[in-house]
């Protein structure tokens, strides 16, 4: 079992969700988006955009209810990528040596685009293994949708960095598993690290998989090897679990 870390007493939800579609009904969207977005609606895939979840430099990550076409399921997560502050030279570091994104246009709208029909596909890899990661649903333009990973009120799953693991020792055997099993669909995450493992139900959630590439990228065993490392040294620093990384990395890359 595994427990947040406290936290400041926050704003009621509720009202946050009404400050932030307040926002959305405002205009906070150019018109572009606005027509990515329309689509989610009529394809069935959110029913209502409500609150911001999480901001970062390249993306804004919304909670939306969902539509029709999502089954069993309350909320979907919504990732709009931005134009403005989206480091676009790192972005094409991995992008540049996959095969399957060889012929873009290096401009800002292709990247952009690409990126987002990248993590779309790499969900789907990611799920095809029964690898823990959100599902996807849809992408168009910059906008991707997929699986809410968190409780029925809304509230999303905790990263890893803001919870106490009970079992940490079990826990880092299975987010070793995890990574295997992606290696052996021909994916690294290239960015796995604390921020990027959500905890549900004891289980690790790989999120963020716009820069994953596949094993035949000509950077992918630095990515799996950087990954590798970030996540024993993450349980070393914090759960004094001493793994060796050798033999660690030989049970991944050791293929069926």
């Amino acid at each position: 079992m595994a427990r947040r870390l406290g936290r400041r007493k926050r704003p009621l939800r509720e009202k946050h969700m009404l400050v932030e579609q307040n926002k959305i009904d405002s205009g906070i969207f150019d018109d572009k988006t606005m027509i990515y977005l329309s689509k989610l609606y009529n394809k069935g895939v959110i029913s209502k955009l409500n609150f911001i979840t999480a901001r970062g430099k390249e993306a804004d990550v919304y909670i939306a209810e969902a539509g029709l076409s999502v089954k069993d399921a309350k909320y979907v997560i919504v990732k709009f990528f931005r134009i403005e502050t989206t480091s676009f030279l790192k972005m094409s570091d991995y992008l540049v040596g996959d095969t399957r994104f060889s012929k873009i246009k290096l401009t800002k709208y292709s990247i952009i685009k690409t990126w987002c029909r990248k993590e779309m596909g790499n969900l789907r890899i990611a799920a095809k293994a029964d690898v823990f990661a959100p599902k996807p649903y849809m992408s168009n333009g910059s906008i991707l949708a997929m699986e809410f990973i968190g409780n029925d009120e809304g509230i999303p799953a905790p990263q890893l960095r803001n919870v106490v693991l009970q079992y940490p020792a079990q826990f880092v055997e299975i987010v070793i598993d995890q990574i295997k099993k992606l290696y052996e669909a021909n994916l690294v995450h290239a960015d796995l690290s604390e921020y990027n493992i959500l905890v549900k139900d004891n289980k690790p959630y790989f999120i963020d998989f716009g820069q994953a590439v596949i094993t035949k990228h000509p950077n992918a065993m630095l990515f799996l090897q950087r990954d590798v490392k970030n996540i024993l040294q993450y349980f070393s620093k914090i759960y004094k679990i001493e793994k060796d990384y050798r033999q660690t990395m030989e049970y991944i890359t050791e293929l069926k």
